[in-house]
């Protein structure tokens, strides 16, 4: 058990570094950060499911296959191909842009949704001391990850309300560097929103 708990810090520890540079080269919208964001799930895996975090155990294997979406939808959506394209020419990079409105329609009940069903599955299913909470953060993260790939600037605000309710949850669960890592990605997204805001009207 103690041979446990070691390698469970250890791999919490390189997660919370991984977090760092996942959260730096999102910051300066770099693509390179969909690598740190298969890295860092893998890692996080078993730290959660270790800490009895079943529902954040889940969100990662979501996030790895986000992740691959990602990159992909990055490097090639920034336009559609065209069926005869000069070979010196390259597809762009997405641009960062804003969020449709007509897709919160869709995103605010399917979010809902997700809440209900995870917080029903923990409570449940599971032995999980923190259904609500786990949930809460589970389908917003979600949606987020989903507005992240698109490379849309509102994703930030969502992940400063993940953030600010995960730092609290594990301070409780006493991940405690997980914790320190949440309260700087509420920080740093902060700084992110505006980041990608001047990006954005450069682009435009």
């Amino acid at each position: 058990m103690e041979d446990m708990d070691i390698s469970r810090h250890a791999l919490e520890i390189l997660g919370t570094l991984t977090g760092i540079a996942y959260l730096w080269l999102e910051y300066r919208a770099s693509i390179y950060l969909w690598i740190a964001g298969i890295i860092m799930p893998a890692i996080y895996i078993f730290v959660y499911y270790e800490a009895g975090l079943y529902a954040d155990f889940g969100i990662n294997v979501y996030y790895l296959a986000a992740a691959v979406y990602g990159w992909w939808v990055w490097k090639y959506g920034g336009r559609r191909r065209q069926a005869i394209q000069p070979a010196d020419r390259q597809t762009p990079e997405l641009p960062i842009s804003s969020m449709p409105a007509r897709y919160y329609a869709a995103l605010l009940p399917v979010t809902a949704a997700l809440f209900a069903a995870i917080c029903y599955i923990l409570m449940r299913f599971t032995d999980s001391t923190v259904p609500v909470l786990d949930a809460f953060t589970t389908a917003l993260s979600i949606a987020a990850m989903w507005m992240l790939a698109r490379k849309y600037v509102e994703q930030w605000w969502v992940w400063v309300v993940v953030d600010v309710v995960s730092a609290g949850l594990y301070v409780y669960k006493e991940l405690y560097p997980t914790a320190a890592l949440y309260a700087l990605y509420a920080v740093i997204a902060l700084f992110g929103f505006r980041k990608w805001k001047r990006m954005m009207g450069h682009s435009s």
